[in-house]
């Protein structure tokens, strides 16, 4: 296990795994809010570009995969007194610029954003899924099937030639960056 993906160790005190559980569902719920408007933001630039109509039809499929996790999320937040993280509203600007940005580089660089955010997701997940795996399998388990799709959509953003996007390394060295700030910044506030 690397070190991105060992569990938070508990913390001492009262409330302290609920809080914890807080932190987990507030970060959760913001990035797939980020997700949808990510994929949203390359929609507006695909679906009006010649030739590209079987990548917006592609991309209007994983939002809807991200819409999926973010209404549980929604839901899960509504059912355990968790208020989402106070950042929504950059993170949405933030991901939709994102997204219509890297679109209007071209294909492959709207495929190595969804590559570089879905590779930092699914080692996020799955240090949750270990971390909650005994203290709350029915969470751990949605998250892990959360995951998989999360991995469809890294798999299939390579396959479409997401590495061949001009200056990959960095594209995809700075998206990943953002994505683990914006995953500890989401946590606490």
């Amino acid at each position: 296990m690397s070190a991105e993906q060992k569990a938070v160790p508990p913390r001492p005190g009262r409330g302290a795994q609920a809080a914890r559980l807080a932190e987990i569902l507030r970060v959760d719920q913001a990035g797939e809010l980020a997700a949808v408007h990510i994929y949203r933001g390359q929609q507006a630039v695909m679906k009006h570009a010649r030739g590209r109509e079987r990548i917006a039809e592609q991309l209007k499929e994983m939002e809807g995969h991200e819409q999926v996790h973010l209404s549980r999320f929604d839901e899960l937040l509504s059912e355990r007194k968790v208020r989402p993280t106070l950042m929504s509203p950059l993170w949405r600007l933030a991901a939709f610029t994102l997204g219509a940005g890297t679109a209007l580089i071209g294909d492959k660089a709207a495929h190595a954003c969804t590559e570089a955010v879905e590779s930092v997701i699914e080692k996020h997940y799955a240090g949750q899924i270990d971390e909650l795996k005994d203290r709350d399998p029915a969470l751990a388990a949605e998250l892990s099937k959360f995951r998989d799709d999360e991995l469809m959509h890294r798999d299939l953003a390579v396959k479409e030639g997401a590495h061949e996007a001009t200056a990959y390394p960095l594209l995809s060295a700075v998206i990943q960056t953002g994505c683990k700030v914006a995953i500890k910044i989401s946590e606490k506030i």
